[in-house]
Parts: C-alpha cells; structure tokens; sequence
C-alpha cells in the first residue's frame, strides 16, 4: 500500500514537473518570437532609412547633374558664336593677307614688250622691267586696290618682283611679257589710275610699251601659294 501511494505521489511529481517544463517551454518560445519579430522590423527599418537616404542622395546628384548640363549648353551656345565670329574674322584677315581666292569688280591691265623694232633708241626701254611693274602696283596700291596679281602671282607684302635676266621674278616664280595685272577694288578709282595723263601707264606708253586697260565686273584672283614668314618682326610684350 505504502508503495503504491508512493507511486501515486511521483506520477504526480511528473505530471506537474512535465506540465511546468512545457509551460515554460511555449513561455520562452512565445518571447523568441517576439524579440525575432522586433529585430526583423529593426532591421527593415534600417533598409528603408538607408534607401531613402541613398534616394536622396541620387536626387540631388540628379538635380545637380542637370544644372550642369544647362551650364554647358549655354557655354556651348556662346562658344558657337564666338567660334562663329572668329571664323569670320579669319576669313577677313584671310583676304587681307591673300591666302584666299577671292573675286570682285575691279580693272585688268595687259603689259606687253614693246613691238617696235629700231635701233635709234635705248632697246632697254622696248621691255618691261621689274622696276616698271613694281611702279604699276604702288600707283593700285595707292588707289585703293584691295587684291593685285601679275601672272596669277598674289602680290602680298613680302612679295618680291625681281629681274632674272630676260624674265623677271615674282614670289621667287618667272614669269614674262604679257603681263596681266588684276586688281580687284573701286573700279573707277583703279581705272582712273591707270589711264590718268600723267601715270606711269601713260610714261609707259611713251616708250612703246603695250598698255591695255579695261574694267570687269568679276576679277576672279588665285591666293598666295608660297609662304608667308616673318623673321624679324616679333610681338610686344605687354
């Protein structure tokens, strides 16, 4: 008898200790879930704030990028026209020093040996010298002729005209009689020039020498083939 109540009394013992042990078993799961549950929404947490941070971050780099390039555009805008300009101001500039064809109403003299065949006179004033054809280009220069050419030769400030025995020399190229001077400017004031009593077109003709004038609506000259080099002239420091 003692020893089945003893038995009752441990079923008993087990039953609550069995009983006490589950309790604490869901307790303590229960507890697991929520502390997991509280740092998975930590964590989320953390995501998001550090994704609107980065959005943030991308929006502004965004909205700067694009300020940036508003910036080019108008820099490229104005870079354009100032291109533009210069680009103009090289074709002018161009011209001027004779480094393109250019074309426009002017005046074409032909220059010519004489033909008279005599032995009573100086036979040296029957030719065309380089004398007489530089004479010919300062009486253009000087009425305001904008482009010159002797045989297609630009005339350009280093340009040389030179005798060379029986021919003469210009840009270092020989050329010889005919000569056909084109320049292009004021087409009354060249023609005016040249035919004037008194020119040296008109002393030119004194000695026999072929002169013919005649004006022209579309003077077409070649630009300067050679090479312009400046070897003493420098610029001045500021």
């Amino acid at each position: 008898m003692k020893n089945k109540s003893t038995y009752i009394i441990i079923t008993i013992i087990c039953i609550v200790l069995t009983m006490s042990i589950t309790v604490q078993v869901r307790t303590m799961k229960s507890e697991g879930s929520v502390v997991s549950l509280s740092f998975a929404n930590s964590q989320l947490k953390d995501n998001l704030l550090e994704w609107k941070e980065k959005s943030e971050r991308a929006e502004h780099e965004l909205e700067k990028s694009t300020l940036e390039l508003e910036k080019i555009r108008q820099t490229s805008g104005k870079d354009d026209n100032s291109s533009s300009e210069k680009q103009e101001e090289l074709k002018k500039y161009n011209m001027l020093l004779g480094l393109t064809d250019v074309t426009g109403t002017g005046i074409t003299i032909t220059v010519t040996d004489s033909s008279t065949e005599t032995t009573s006179i100086d036979l040296s004033n029957l030719i065309v010298h380089d004398r007489d054809l530089k004479l010919l280009v300062n009486e253009l220069s000087n009425a305001g002729a904008e482009a010159i050419s002797i045989n297609n030769e630009r005339i350009v400030n280093t340009t040389s005209i030179t005798c060379a025995g029986n021919v003469i020399q210009i840009n270092g190229n020989k050329v010889g009689s005919p000569f056909i001077i084109k320049a292009i400017g004021n087409q009354e004031s060249l023609y005016g020039a040249i035919t004037r009593s008194g020119g040296y077109a008109y002393l030119l003709k004194s000695r026999s020498i072929g002169v013919e004038s005649k004006k022209s609506n579309n003077v077409q000259i070649n630009k300067f083939s050679g090479a312009i080099t400046q070897k003493s002239i420098k610029t001045k420091n500021k």
